[in-house]
Formats: C-alpha cells, sequence, structure tokens
C-alpha cells in the first residue's frame, strides 16, 4: 500500500477546496489551486457520470486523478440521482415523441376562401402614384341619413365633403395579375394613409367586378420588422455569445413546433387542450436543454415546469368551465368558429393559457435551480431546508416582479378594451363580468398561480437534489467534514 504523500495537502488547505475526500494524492490537489474558474457550470450537472465535478464528493480515497477541476460550481448529483431524473424524464419525453407522431397534421386543412377578415386572397402591391382629388368628384364624400352634425360620424362626414381626398394608383407586384393596376381613393380621415412609391399588401376578390378585384388591406411592413428582429437577433449573440446562440435556435424550434404542429393539429380538429400540452411539453424540452445543456440541474427545472403546466391546466380548466367562458368573444374567434365549428372555442383559450405560460415558467424555474445550486456550491454543508430557506428568499422577490410583469404584459394588450369601458363609465364590477375581460382575468391569474406555484415546488426539488449526496457518500463520512477538520488542525 503506498501512502498518500502529505505536502500536496498541505498546500490546498487555505482554499477550503470542497471537492476532494481526504486522502486524495498529489495530482488532485494541484489542480485545487484554483477555487473556481467561473459562475457556469456547463455540463457539470450533466445526467452522464462525467458531467459533474469529476466525481461524487467522498469518492477519491487512495487513488489519483490526473484530470482538471476547473469547472466552476459542480451540481454533486450522485449516479443513483441521475438514474432516477432520467427514469422520470426519459419516458416523459418519449410519451411527447409519440404523442407528436399521433397527432401530428401534416400541415393545415384546405377550405375555400370567403374573403372576410384574414382569410381573403392577398398579393403585393406597390403605390405608383398619388393625386389629391377633391371628394366629391370621386363620390367619397357621402353624408349618412341618419348622421346629425353633432355626432362625430356626421362631423367627419361633412369634413370629407369639403376636405381633398388621395387618388392612389397601385401597381399589383407578385401573382398572377402580376403588372396590373387599380385605383385605390383614401378619403382624408382614413386611420391608413398612403404615400408614393409605399409597398402595401392588397386583396384579391375573384368574384368581384374587374375594377373592384384588388383593393389595399395593408401597408408592408416586412423590412422594419425584419431590421428590428435583425437587431435583437445581433444583441443575443452579442451578449450571450454561446448561450444566446442556442437560445435564438431554440426560439426558432419552437416557433416551428407552433406553426407546424399546434396550429395545423387544432384546424384538423384533434383537441386543443392535448395537443397545446403535447406542443408546450417538446418546446419546454427543447429549449431548456438547448439553451442551459444536458444537465441535473436544467433537468430539475423541467421537472418544476411540467408540474406548475399541470396545476395551470387543471385549475385553467376548472375555471373556464365554471366562468362559462365560450373563448369565442371577438371577430377573429368568430371567424374561427365559422370556419371550422368543430374547433373547441374554449379549449382552444385553455390551450392559450398553458401555451402563454410556458415562457415565464421556464424563466422561474431555471433561476430557481441555478439559485439552489449556487447556494450550495457557496456553502457546500448547507442542507436541503437551509437550501430551500435561502432560496425561497429569491424566489419571493421573483414572485413580485413576474406576476407584475404578467398582469401588466395583459393589462398593456387590452389597453384598448379597457379605455372603452372607461369612456362608457362601466363600473368594475361590470367590466370584470364581461367575457371578454373574464377571458384575461382568467388566463392572468390562473398563469400566475402556477408561477407562483412553480418557485416552492422548483426549489424544493433543487434543494433534494443538489443535498442528496450528502447521505450517499461512499465513505459515509459528509463531503465537507475532512477538509473542515484538517482547517481545524491547521489552527490549532
Amino acid at each position: 500500500m503506498t501512502p498518500s504523500p502529505q505536502p500536496p495537502i498541505e498546500h490546498t488547505e487555505p482554499h477550503g477546496h470542497n471537492g476532494h475526500a481526504h486522502g486524495s494524492p498529489g495530482p488532485s490537489d494541484r489542480h485545487s489551486d484554483r477555487p473556481s474558474d467561473g459562475p457556469s457550470g456547463g455540463l457539470s450537472g450533466g445526467l452522464s457520470d462525467g458531467g459533474s465535478d469529476g466525481h461524487p464528493p467522498g469518492q477519491s480515497h487512495g487513488h489519483g486523478h490526473g484530470h482538471s477541476h476547473g469547472h466552476g460550481p459542480a451540481a454533486p448529483v450522485s449516479k443513483h440521482l441521475r438514474k432516477v431524473i432520467a427514469a422520470v424524464l426519459i419516458p416523459f419525453a418519449v410519451a411527447v415523441f409519440v404523442g407528436m407522431v399521433v397527432l401530428w397534421p401534416g400541415g393545415a386543412p384546405g377550405h375555400e376562401r370567403t374573403g372576410v377578415g384574414f382569410d381573403r386572397q392577398t398579393q403585393q402591391g406597390v403605390v405608383t402614384s398619388l393625386e389629391q382629388v377633391d371628394c366629391k368628384s370621386v363620390n367619397a364624400a357621402q353624408v349618412p341619413t341618419t348622421a346629425a352634425p353633432s355626432t362625430p360620424e356626421g362631423r367627419q362626414a361633412q369634413a370629407e365633403q369639403t376636405g381633398e381626398c388621395k387618388k392612389a394608383t397601385v401597381e399589383v407586384t407578385s401573382g398572377p395579375d402580376k403588372g396590373r393596376t387599380f385605383v385605390e381613393v383614401v378619403q382624408p380621415g382614413a386611420p391608413r394613409q398612403l404615400e408614393d412609391g409605399q409597398e402595401v399588401v392588397v386583396a384579391y376578390a375573384p368574384d368581384a367586378p374587374r375594377d373592384l378585384q384588388y383593393s389595399v388591406i395593408d401597408v408592408n411592413r416586412k423590412l422594419p420588422m425584419a431590421l428590428l428582429a435583425g437587431i435583437f437577433a445581433v444583441a443575443v449573440v452579442v451578449v450571450g455569445r454561446m448561450r444566446g446562440l442556442f437560445a435564438l435556435v431554440a426560439l426558432v424550434v419552437s416557433f416551428g413546433v407552433l406553426t407546424l404542429f399546434i396550429l395545423p393539429a387544432i384546424l384538423q380538429g384533434s383537441n386543443p387542450l392535448v395537443v397545446a400540452v403535447v406542443g408546450a411539453s417538446a418546446i419546454m424540452l427543447i429549449a431548456l436543454y438547448m439553451c442551459h445543456g444536458l444537465t441535473a440541474r436544467t433537468s430539475v427545472a423541467v421537472l418544476g415546469t411540467l408540474v406548475s403546466l399541470l396545476l395551470i391546466g387543471l385549475l385553467g380548466s376548472g375555471f373556464i368551465d365554471w366562468a362559462f367562458l365560450s373563448g369565442n368573444t371577438d371577430d377573429n374567434t368568430g371567424l374561427i368558429h365559422g370556419l371550422y365549428p368543430d374547433i373547441d372555442m374554449s379549449g382552444l383559450l385553455l390551450a392559450g393559457v398553458i401555451i402563454g405560460s410556458l415562457g415565464v415558467l421556464d424563466d422561474v424555474t431555471v433561476t430557481q435551480t441555478s439559485a439552489v445550486w449556487e447556494l450550495h456550491h457557496a456553502d457546500p454543508s448547507m442542507g436541503p431546508r437551509a437550501l430551500y430557506r435561502a432560496a425561497i428568499r429569491i424566489g419571493r422577490d421573483h414572485i413580485a416582479s413576474v406576476v407584475n410583469t404578467l398582469v401588466l404584459a395583459y393589462a398593456g394588450a387590452a389597453l384598448p378594451l379597457l379605455l372603452l369601458f372607461s369612456i362608457a363609465n362601466s363600473s368594475m364590477g361590470s367590466v370584470a363580468n364581461s367575457e371578454l375581460v373574464a377571458e384575461e382575468i382568467v388566463r392572468t391569474l390562473v398563469g400566475s398561480i402556477g408561477l407562483v406555484a412553480s418557485v416552492p415546488v422548483t426549489t424544493a426539488l433543487a434543494a433534494l437534489v443538489v443535498s442528496a449526496d450528502r447521505s450517499g457518500s461512499p465513505a459515509g463520512v459528509p463531503a465537507t467534514g475532512p477538509i473542515r477538520g484538517r482547517g481545524r488542525r491547521r489552527k490549532r
């Protein structure tokens, strides 16, 4: 039996490095000269054996280690716990994959266009010329017979009688009628004004008279939108580097799942709730593991997110039924119901709640899991209860900010609607009781309850996992015991 050389041990005492048990030979201790290379654990908490600190605490008895330990905060997860996590997540991932295969729609179903709203044939166009004309000459000034001058409609009509209209010549630049021109009259009070050379979106109505088949329905915003998306992508990559790049890839994949699976599957008649659960689970697995790596830390965040999504689904289903929310409250949902009457609109509402909550849930669960890991790295002597108490204090701050963010996001989206209720001097009770607002209230509160619940659930799971090796050390000795003992002997 070859005794372990003592000088290297003396060398590491000032650092207090807890990643090695007593009796480790020189090579491993020589690598402990660096307390940490950075806050990121990389793959140190991985589900594979080589993904932690190289070995669980207390496992390096009487044999050499030639590998480096400069990985930053290690994830002290035992092989047994990795197997337990894999036993839970692998069947779940397989079930999600099978669900996507079974529900895969193969594309959106075809239908005859109604020419209403978004259900119109559209082409691209450009304004080639613009001319100021008298509104009377183009029959644009017509006062409604019931509009009195004291009403806004009457005042607008009178202004149009004496005002000047714009006569725009628009050329179709795409489709079978490319090169064809038509005239569009823009009234002075119209919310959308045209300019010479402006790119526009035109609607095509094949059943209308030839002179009325084309009309301008919107402006082309592709260039500014693409530029803004490019600035966003550059900012994410510059600041986040490889993490930012992987986040962008995960974002593209998430939109792919949404547009290629979730939306067509719902249009094909599949249950919106089942489709949303399967699709959201696929997005969660792809986004979290792609952005944060195949680690035990990420796996705990996945478990916390999954539990919270289940809670949101149960609460949403119960309260949507109890409040008799139909999900058919505006022109868009009415058009969807008219085109596809077999779609469960209340189920579509619940699917929107689940998908809308997923993005914020990812943020909360990943943050809480990382907080527990970092707290354990800062003080490895902390047990699961101490870790939970410390991390939940961080979680309370996160809850306050995230819930406020979620409520304000929904309020901002519904601001024009709330403004209308304010103009009508409606009471808060009557506003909240209307189905259009009640949908947003249920969506906000159910999602917020899921977010609040995700903090203690994820924190508890992370605290249990990150400290589980204490009772499972091969030598039956706490990982930090030998180092504290050497420190006390030196002080004496």
